[in-house]
């Protein structure tokens, strides 16, 4: 995101994604490759889907209940991903980690995750800011 994100912006980028998530639904047709996350410390209980083809993420969704940052970022990251070979999605997902963990980043292939660099300073968000992340690197990882 090239522009200069106000924390009232990125309260709301946040907020409609909870709200209005466009992956939060079950998948279509069958070949979905699922993985269950949860979290103790929180509301978080996510059935994460991933569809890939050729080496390709060719879809992403999830179900369950979460808590508002899990929520909006699973949802951004599933758009984030579509399209993205397993290689780029994996970079991503290390980019986005590394943002989590105040560590050097590529903001440029962050897009609307960018939304999330301030979880960092409440360390008790970051497992629900990532529970999605970590479950797409469980899913891409094996079949690099």
């Amino acid at each position: 995101m090239p522009i200069s994100l106000t924390n009232e912006m990125m309260r709301s980028i946040i907020m409609d994604h909870s709200f209005n998530p466009t992956n939060k639904h079950l998948p279509k047709k069958e070949g979905y490759e699922k993985v269950h996350m949860h979290s103790d410390n929180c509301i978080d209980d996510l059935d994460i889907y991933f569809l890939v083809k050729d080496f390709k993420v060719v879809d992403a969704c999830f179900e369950g209940v979460a808590c508002t940052i899990s929520l909006s970022s699973t949802d951004i990251m599933c758009d984030l991903l579509k399209g993205k070979s397993i290689i780029e999605a994996l970079y991503i997902i290390e980019q986005y980690q590394k943002m989590m963990h105040e560590e050097p980043f590529d903001a440029d292939v962050l897009d609307e995750a960018i939304v999330f660099i301030n979880t960092s300073k409440q360390a008790a968000r970051i497992r629900c800011a990532t529970i999605g992340y970590n479950a797409a690197k469980i899913a891409l990882e094996d079949k690099k």
